[in-house]
């Protein structure tokens, strides 16, 4: 398959089957590509809760009540969901723990000046955002909203359907998995699974902008 065939299956799943489960092999992928993902400076400002579970899932739709209720059965009914979290603050400590993994990935072993390069190099683009910009938790989220579509289109590679989540109450997953006490905030959630004979947007075209509205070729 060419990758505007994945691109062009992959849609917005309105209603999942709650009786079909992703295989384990299939989970193990889609944690791999969060995993894997690009950000910036290799910074991985992110951590991520994935609810499997019926509790899990109710947990989770805890922030799918009153204004956000049009996405509790998205998240009651789909296989797996995965609440995306970004990093409120870059400290030394996680500066280290990045420069540790690279290490131990062997990323300086031809080059040990490498290392320092790549510490400094990130904290370069850290403190830019953090004194010139004074936008870090703007700049982190951004970082993970890239993670987000490689797992929308990794879910589509792998055959799953998926919907991200913007319409959840971040303020109540805060609270529910005390993510401010470790330093993160709730920014999105994808649910992923099979979508439901019921889904209307399954059938639906896909629509984009032509090309001539999108591209300037020079």
């Amino acid at each position: 398959m060419q990758v505007t065939d994945y691109l062009t299956r992959r849609y917005a799943t309105k209603a999942f089957d709650p009786n079909k489960v992703i295989p384990e092999p299939l989970v193990k992928e889609l944690m791999a590509s969060l995993r894997y993902s690009a950000s910036s400076t290799n910074i991985q400002p992110w951590h991520f809760i994935v609810a499997s579970t019926a509790e899990g899932k109710a947990r989770l739709a805890k922030g799918a009540q009153g204004n956000y209720s049009y996405n509790e059965a998205k998240i009651l009914n789909a296989s797996h969901v995965v609440l995306f979290c970004s990093r409120t603050q870059i400290d030394d400590a996680h500066l280290q723990k990045v420069l540790a993994a690279e290490a131990a990935a062997g990323r300086f072993d031809a080059a040990p000046e490498a290392k320092a390069a790549s510490h400094n190099t990130r904290l370069l683009y850290l403190n830019f955002h953090k004194y010139d910009k004074k936008d870090v938790p703007h700049w982190l989220e951004k970082q993970v909203y890239l993670n987000l579509g490689t797992l929308l289109y990794s879910a589509a590679v792998l055959g799953l359907d998926a919907v991200p989540l913007e319409g959840i109450d971040q303020a109540v997953l805060d609270q529910e998995f005390d993510l401010n006490a470790k330093d993160l905030t709730a920014v999105a959630a994808v649910a992923l699974g099979y979508h439901a004979d019921s889904d209307f947007n399954a059938k639906l075209p896909k629509a984009r902008l032509a090309e001539e509205e999108i591209f300037t070729l020079i």
